[in-house]
C-alpha cells in the first residue's frame, strides 16, 4: 500500500532525491497561501499544520484570506502574517488589482491556491500579473457540481501544479478536471501523530464531560456541518443503535449552516438524550480519543483529514466509500467502508465492529500503524518544500 502517485502521474519525489528550496536558492522561498478564510475544517486544519511545519530557512510562508481569517487564522497570527477581508463583495473585480499589488509589495516568490472557487481564479490571475514564479492549486475535494469551472479550468496554462491529496484523487484531477498529467502531483494529507493519540485518560474524562455513563459506547463524527457530509444518515444511524442498545451515545463536532436542522431532526427522531452537538472544538485530538468508533457518511470526499486523525488515535473507522477513502480505511484492517447513503450498511458494519471487542482494537493499532507509514505530517511539509523549490529552480533556469 503505497500512497505515493501512481506512475501515470508526475510523482513528488523525495526531498534528499532533488534541490529543496534552500539549496536552490540560498535563501528561503516567500510563499502565500491564498484562501478563502478559515473556519475550523480539515483544509483549514491541514493548512495551519503546514505553515507551522516549514523549516523557515526554506520556507517562509504567509496566509491571504479573501474574506474574514476565522477562528484558525487568527490562531495562526501570532507566528505568521495573515492578510484578510480582500475581497469586499461576490462581484468584488477589484480583487484582481488587490491581490496584484499585494503580491508584489511582498516579493512573493510562490503561490498556492487552496481549494477551488474565487481564490484558485483570483490567487492564480493576480500571481501571473505580478509576475510570482510558482503558482500552484491544492485541491482538497472531487465535489464541485461544475467541476473547478470553466474560468479555473482557462488558467490550466499559467499554473505549475495541481496538488491532489491521494492517489485517487489524483487520477480524477488528470481524468475528470482534464489537467495535464505533467502538472498532477500528490501529496498525501498528513497528521501530527505527537498531538493525535490514543489516550486512557481522554476516554473517561469525556464521559464524564458529556455526563454518559463510563462504559457507554461513544461514537462520532468530525465535520462541517454542511449538506454533502450528509449527518442526516449519521442520526438516521444513531436511532436505530439506540433502539439496540441505550448506552450508546453519539457526538457531532463541528459546525455550520446545517446545525439548526440538524437539532430540529434530532429532536423529532427522539434522540435529545444521546446524541450531543459539541460545535467547533479545539481540543479535537482529546474527543477523538475517547470514542470508541470514528463514522463519516458524507456523499462525497477527497482524502478526509478527519478519518487519519481518529486513526491516529487508535479509533476504528466506518466511512462511506468515496473518493480515496478506501485507500486509506482498508476494510477488515482498520475499519469498513459503507455504501455511501446506506444505512443498513452502515449500521452492519458498526454493529460488526461494536461486537467485536478484540478485533476493534486490532483495527485501531492497526489504524495508527497506517498513519504513521503512509500519512506523516513530516511527510506533507517535506513535499510541499520540495515541489516549490523544483519549480522555483527549474522557472530561475530558464529566466
Amino acid at each position: 500500500m503505497n500512497a505515493v502517485a501512481s506512475p501515470r502521474l508526475r510523482p513528488i519525489s523525495t526531498p534528499s532525491s532533488q534541490p529543496t528550496a534552500s539549496s536552490a536558492t540560498k535563501r528561503a522561498l516567500r510563499t502565500t497561501f491564498v484562501i478563502t478564510s478559515m473556519p475550523v475544517g480539515g483544509a483549514e486544519t491541514l493548512l495551519v499544520n503546514l505553515v507551522r511545519g516549514f523549516d523557515d530557512s526554506q520556507i517562509e510562508p504567509s496566509v491571504v484570506c479573501l474574506k474574514d481569517r476565522g477562528p484558525l487564522g487568527q490562531e495562526i497570527s501570532s507566528d505568521f502574517p495573515v492578510y484578510d477581508r480582500l475581497l469586499k463583495h461576490k462581484y468584488d473585480i477589484g480583487i484582481l488589482n488587490r491581490l496584484t499589488k499585494h503580491f508584489r509589495r511582498e516579493k512573493t516568490d510562490a503561490v498556492i491556491t487552496v481549494g477551488a472557487g474565487d481564490k484558485m481564479f483570483w490567487g492564480r490571475l493576480a500571481a501571473r500579473r505580478a509576475g510570482v514564479p510558482v503558482i500552484c492549486s491544492a485541491l482538497h475535494s472531487t465535489g464541485w457540481p461544475d467541476g473547478i469551472g470553466k474560468l479555473n479550468r482557462m488558467l490550466t496554462c499559467i499554473t505549475d501544479g495541481f496538488i491532489g491529496v491521494a492517489k485517487s484523487h489524483g487520477e480524477f484531477l488528470v481524468e475528470q478536471e482534464r489537467f495535464p498529467k505533467s502538472k498532477v502531483f500528490v501529496i498525501p494529507n498528513g497528521v501530527d501523530t505527537r498531538r493525535f493519540a490514543p489516550s486512557t485518560n481522554a476516554y473517561q474524562d469525556v464521559r464524564t464531560e458529556l455526563g454518559i455513563p463510563s462504559d457507554a459506547k461513544l461514537i462520532g463524527i468530525v465535520a462541517a456541518l454542511r449538506p454533502e457530509k450528509n449527518h442526516g444518515l449519521f442520526l438516521q444511524l444513531a436511532k436505530r443503535l439506540q433502539e439496540k442498545n441505550l448506552k450508546t451515545h453519539f457526538v457531532i463536532i463541528g459546525d455550520g449552516p446545517e446545525r439548526a436542522s440538524l437539532r430540529v431532526q434530532r429532536a423529532t427522531m427522539g434522540l435529545q438524550h444521546c446524541v450531543h452537538f459539541l460545535g467547533s472544538r479545539s481540543d479535537t485530538p482529546r474527543l477523538l480519543a475517547a470514542m470508541d468508533l470514528f463514522v463519516l457518511t458524507s456523499h462525497n470526499e477527497a482524502s478526509p483529514v478527519s478519518i487519519l486523525e481518529a486513526l491516529a488515535c487508535e479509533v476504528p473507522v466506518v466511512a462511506s466509500r468515496v473518493g480515496s477513502i478506501p485507500d486509506t480505511v482498508l476494510d477488515g484492517w482498520n475499519g469498513y467502508t459503507a455504501t455511501p447513503g446506506s444505512v443498513s450498511d452502515f449500521e452492519k458494519r458498526v454493529q460488526s465492529i461494536l461486537d467485536r471487542a478484540d478485533e476493534s482494537k486490532e483495527f485501531g493499532r492497526n489504524g495508527r500503524q497506517f498513519v504513521e507509514s503512509h500519512a506523516s505530517l513530516q511527510n506533507m511539509v517535506d513535499c510541499y518544500t520540495d515541489l516549490i523549490g523544483r519549480i522555483y529552480e527549474a522557472k530561475q533556469k530558464r529566466s
